[in-house]
């Protein structure tokens, strides 16, 4: 798999699961508990349709990866800084 985080619109299935789910966030933070999360997604290919319908999942998670996210310089740069942010997030 690949290292960090993955981009915006990588569709996924995670363990255990039957639906895929495209990525919509990275370094998510869930606002009932404060617990930081490494991705918000939905489910695919319907999309957003809600924020009850959004699933904060981490990458250990992840069971197969379907398709990876566009990614050009702007996406490498962010994912550098969201990388070592989330994990600081993290270690608080």
């Amino acid at each position: 798999m690949l290292e960090g985080l993955l981009p915006v619109g990588t569709v996924v299935l995670l363990k255990e699961s039957t639906r895929r789910l495209m990525i919509i966030g990275v370094c998510q933070r869930e606002v009932a508990s404060d617990v930081i999360w490494d991705y918000a997604g939905c489910l695919y290919p319907e999309g957003y349709m809600g924020a009850d319908k959004v699933y904060l999942f981490n990458h250990d998670q992840i069971e197969h990866i379907y398709s990876i996210g566009y990614q050009d310089e702007d996406q490498k740069a962010f994912k550098e800084k969201v990388d070592i942010l989330c994990d600081e997030l993290r270690n608080r």
